[in-house]
C-alpha cells in the first residue's frame, strides 16, 4: 500500500485508496521498482595484488571503451574460486559490471574472470593469447561439424564468414545464448538479400568438444534456427575444433576458458568477420556487439 507520511499523519494517496477498496476482493501488493540492469564491459589486464580476505584485486588494465582509460585500480571479485586462481603478474580477461546513476558509473566489480596468462612460479607455462586485428590472415584450423564432417577454415575462401564462440551447455543467457540469438538475427537479415546470402557463411565454434559432439551440435543448431531436424546447415555451421586446434583457436582469438562446476565453463567470448581472402575484417572481444555492426562489416566485405 502506498502511504505518505505528512507532519506525523498518514496520508493515503489515490493508489492506496484503490488498494483499500480492493482488499476484500483480491488483496493488494506493493509495487517495487525494478532495479536497473548493470552495464557490462570487457576488460583485459594484469593482476598487481590479490586480497583474498576482502575479495578484492588490484588490476592494471587496458582502456575500457565507453567506461574509462587504462589505469590501475582495486576491484571487488564476487567469485571466490576465481579469486583463488589469480596471482600477481597473471593476465586476465573478465567482465566489468557497473551501476550507473545521474552521477555516473559506480559499484565497479569483476565477474567471469579467466586467467589467460599465469606468472606464478611453479605453475604451468603462460599461455600467450593473440588478439586478431584487421588484415591478419586466419590460420587454417580443423574442426568437426554438426554432420560429423571435417571442416577447415580455408574452405570458406571466397565467402565472407561471421565466426563466434559458444558451448551448448552455457547457462548464462547473456553469453553463448546471446551469441546464438544474434547470429540468428544476422542469418535472417542476410536471407532477405539472396545475392548477399550466397556470398556469406555463419560459423559457431564450440570450445567444449568433449560434450559438444556432432550429434549434440546438430540438435543445438536445429533448435537455434527453429528448423530442428529439417535444418540443412547449408549457410550456418556448428563445429568444434579437433585436437590441438582447440587451444590454438582459443589462443588466436583470445578466448580464455577454464573448467567450472557441474560441467560449466568460465570463459570469455570473441566474434569476428573474415573476408573472402581469409583475412580478418573486424573483431569483437566480448559479447557486447550489435547485430547491425556485424551485418555492416559483412556487407562491406562482400562488396570487395
Amino acid at each position: 500500500m502506498f502511504v505518505e507520511r505528512v507532519e506525523g499523519k498518514r496520508n493515503i494517496g489515490a493508489a492506496g485508496l484503490l488498494c483499500l477498496a480492493l482488499l476484500g476482493v483480491a488483496g493488494c501488493k506493493q509495487q517495487a521498482a525494478t532495479p536497473a540492469k548493470p552495464e557490462s564491459y570487457p576488460v583485459h589486464g594484469r593482476v598487481v595484488s590479490v586480497d583474498a580476505a576482502g575479495q578484492d584485486v588490484v588490476l592494471n588494465h587496458e582502456a575500457i571503451p565507453g567506461l574509462m582509460e587504462a589505469m590501475t585500480m582495486e576491484y571487488h571479485v564476487a567469485d571466490t574460486a576465481a579469486l583463488g586462481e589469480m596471482h600477481p603478474g597473471d593476465r586476465i580477461v573478465a567482465t566489468m559490471l557497473a551501476d550507473r546513476d545521474s552521477e555516473g558509473p559506480k559499484n565497479l566489480r569483476l565477474t567471469d574472470v579467466v586467467v589467460v596468462g599465469q606468472a606464478r612460479p611453479g605453475t604451468k607455462a603462460p599461455v600467450v593469447y593473440h588478439v586478431p586485428s584487421a588484415g591478419e590472415a586466419l590460420p587454417n584450423f580443423t574442426l568437426l561439424d554438426q554432420s560429423g564432417k571435417t571442416l577447415r577454415t580455408d574452405q570458406f575462401h571466397g565467402k565472407v564468414v561471421a565466426l563466434t564462440f559458444i558451448y551448448t551447455r552455457c547457462p548464462l543467457a547473456d553469453y553463448c545464448p546471446r551469441m546464438s540469438r544474434n547470429f540468428l538475427a544476422i542469418d535472417d537479415a542476410l536471407k532477405k538479400d539472396p545475392a548477399l546470402y550466397a556470398q556469406t557463411h555463419m560459423l559457431s565454434v564450440s570450445f567444449d568438444p568433449t560434450y559438444d559432439t556432432p550429434k549434440v551440435l546438430r540438435s543445438y543448431g536445429g533448435g537455434v534456427t527453429g528448423q530442428y531436424t529439417k535444418e540443412t546447415f547449408a549457410h550456418w555451421s556448428f563445429a568444434a575444433p579437433v585436437g590441438d586446434d582447440l587451444l590454438a583457436m582459443e589462443k588466436w582469438f583470445a578466448v580464455g576458458v577454464t573448467p567450472g562446476e557441474k560441467g560449466t565453463l568460465t570463459h570469455s567470448l570473441a566474434t569476428a568477420v573474415i573476408g573472402k581472402d581469409g583475412k580478418v575484417v573486424a573483431f569483437w572481444p566480448s559479447n557486447d556487439w550489435a547485430v547491425q555492426d556485424v551485418l555492416a562489416a559483412m556487407k562491406n566485405a562482400a562488396k570487395s
